[in-house]
């Protein structure tokens, strides 16, 4: 911290750069802190340091003279430990463990604590005497370590390699703030901030790096013998890079600390959330990341997922609709009454779909009400309520409530099981319009889905109004796009129809910097859009076998997902390779 320090103290000019570099030249002879040596020689008051790392970190100052501190308390950890970090317990209240440090940024000495006491630990900062004569107060001379040193997580070695990290990922510096709960920990000097924090650097730094690349997830994957950090982009996973195994515990622990997580527990899968601020060209923008910790063979995995708002499509004709399929769905959300389904796999982009229809639907004189599991975005003037199934609040629960609360349109988050199922179908069936998910794999098979969790077959009939099922392909990058010729033959197998082999204007990314080489840069959904007619409500009553509900559906305008990414691959906006990847 003693670089950062002196940094510190000449931004806010409580040193000349003269008196820096004395103390500076003295502490290489004479060894110790900075802090001290400033102190030492009568330059700064141990209060003026406090005062500004206080403020520069945000963390509560105090002064430990003020303080009779429980001798029982400061026996939670042993003297070397103190030492050995120079921190000392202060207080504490229930679960929180409040600890005074010089250095509030030294996550390891933090996480030893944690898992020396169980305790949730919160810093604050105290002078470094003020600290080692508690220190020498509280315990025996014979219970501290003979050289107490802070733990910097590898020494210069951990840091050149962080710092080559850093390089690799080309990170723009001063562009992000980690909010933690109502907390921020300012991360804007990632180039600048001090040697004794090297993980904080790289967790913040891939960061960075994700949003800046437009990623949707983060994966932090350990082996036996190395680990791997890899960025889901455009729904394909990119390694990113190979951290040295010694950072496996000290990354997984720096996560789960911002996410709020247990760092003790190792044992079960955990989730939680980090808030972050980043800077966009002058603007700022807040980005949640959604933290899922799953214990594996030789480690835990964490799987970040990134929700920007700014990223969201609200508009439905930018989701990649064909017009024929949005003016049937846009008909569908319109009606009073009934349920609209939109199902795919995760990651297919339905959630995105579902808020994109209540946007055009919310209006001063409706009222939207929402069951879901996690709220991805806050959306103003709809009522969105978080699931919580450990406490009992699960997607049955919040619909039955919903029904008291004199809705006009219920979003529920997924039908997982036949109580919600039955629920949402009453719902739909008594004047309210229903939206909601399903995990099928296409539009006709919901029905049987349906059905097999209990609901009577005449009761999906009169209850469905559309089902939506949709995929995300990779759009083809606008910046190297060029003509790319396929044989009319494979078109055809692929399955464009005959007439469209006219009109087929195929294109292919030739890979550029914008792209990161790859020949795609966003996606966009395919859609297979089943409206209920009169006809299918009578097939779905009389249980009709899946394969004669699709083939009425066809014959009655729907598109299947191939064809519809076929229609796109005509018009040079994906590839063949996309949609087959993501079609039968």
């Amino acid at each position: 911290m003693a670089v950062r320090l002196g940094e510190v103290l000449l931004r806010e000019k409580r040193v000349t750069p003269t008196q820096l570099q004395e103390a500076l030249n003295f502490q290489r002879t004479n060894g110790g802190r900075l802090g001290s040596t400033l102190v030492k020689l009568g330059f700064l008051k141990d209060e003026d340091i406090t005062q500004v790392l206080s403020r520069e970190f945000g963390v509560p100052a105090i002064d430990l003279r003020d303080f009779e501190i429980d001798p029982a308390l400061v026996r939670l950890i042993p003297g070397e430990t103190a030492a050995k970090y120079n921190v000392i317990p202060v207080s504490r209240t229930g679960n929180t463990l409040t600890l005074a440090m010089t250095d509030p940024t030294n996550v390891f000495a933090m996480d030893d604590i944690k898992f020396r006491t169980g305790l949730h630990v919160e810093p604050v900062v105290a002078s470094d005497t003020a600290i080692r004569d508690a220190v020498a107060k509280y315990f025996s001379a014979g219970s501290l370590a003979p050289a107490p040193s802070i733990v910097t997580g590898g020494g210069k070695q951990s840091i050149d390699l962080v710092n080559r990290a850093l390089e690799d990922l080309n990170v723009e510096s001063e562009e992000l703030q980690v909010v933690e709960g109502a907390e921020e920990i300012d991360a804007a000097s990632l180039e600048r901030q001090g040697g004794e924090a090297p993980i904080i650097r790289l967790v913040n730094a891939l960061f960075l790096a994700a949003i800046q690349r437009g990623a949707s997830d983060i994966h932090v994957e350990p082996y036996e013998k190395d680990m791997r950090v890899r960025f889901r982009i455009d729904g394909v996973l990119q390694s990113v890079m190979t951290p040295p195994l010694k950072f496996r515990d000290p990354l997984v622990s720096r996560i789960k600390i911002m996410a709020r997580l247990d760092i003790a527990e190792k044992r079960l899968p955990q989730d939680g959330r980090i808030k972050a601020r980043f800077n966009d060209r002058g603007q700022s923008r807040e980005i949640d990341f959604r933290v899922s910790v799953l214990p594996t063979l030789f480690g835990e995995k964490i799987v970040l997922r990134l929700l920007d708002a700014k990223g969201l499509r609200l508009d439905m004709t930018q989701l990649g609709f064909e017009t024929d399929a949005l003016e049937r769905f846009d008909r569908a959300i319109r009606k009073p009454w009934g349920m609209v389904l939109v199902t795919g796999p995760t990651g297919s982009g339905k959630t995105n779909t579902l808020y994109s229809a209540l946007s055009q639907l919310n209006q001063p004189g409706v009222n939207i009400m929402t069951a879901e599991d996690p709220v991805e975005f806050n959306l103003n003037g709809i009522n969105q309520v978080q699931v919580r199934e450990q406490i009992g609040l699960t997607f049955a629960g919040a619909l039955r409530s919903f029904l008291r609360q004199d809705p006009n349109i219920i979003l529920v988050g997924e039908v997982r099981d036949a109580e919600t199922a039955g629920i949402a179908v009453k719902a739909a069936l008594t004047g309210h319009l229903v939206l909601s998910t399903l995990h099928t794999n296409d539009a006709p098979s919901s029905v049987n889905r349906l059905v097999n969790m209990g609901i009577e077959p005449f009761l999906v009939a009169n209850s469905i109004n559309l089902i939506a099922a949709q995929r995300l392909v990779r759009r083809v990058c606008e910046n190297c796009k060029e003509p790319h010729d396929i044989p009319a033959e494979q078109l055809l197998e692929a399955g464009l129809p005959e007439s469209e082999l006219p009109r087929v204007k195929a294109a292919k990314g030739r890979g550029c910097d914008r792209c990161g080489g790859t020949g795609y840069k966003g996606r966009l959904g395919l859609f297979e859009i089943m409206e209920i007619s009169e006809d299918l409500r009578n097939l779905i009553v009389a249980s009709a076998p899946v394969k004669d509900i699709r083939e009425l559906a066809v014959r009655e305008g729907m598109s299947p997902l191939r064809q519809s990414g076929m229609l796109k691959v005509r018009d040079g906006v994906t590839t063949l390779e996309e949609v087959a990847r993501e079609t039968m």
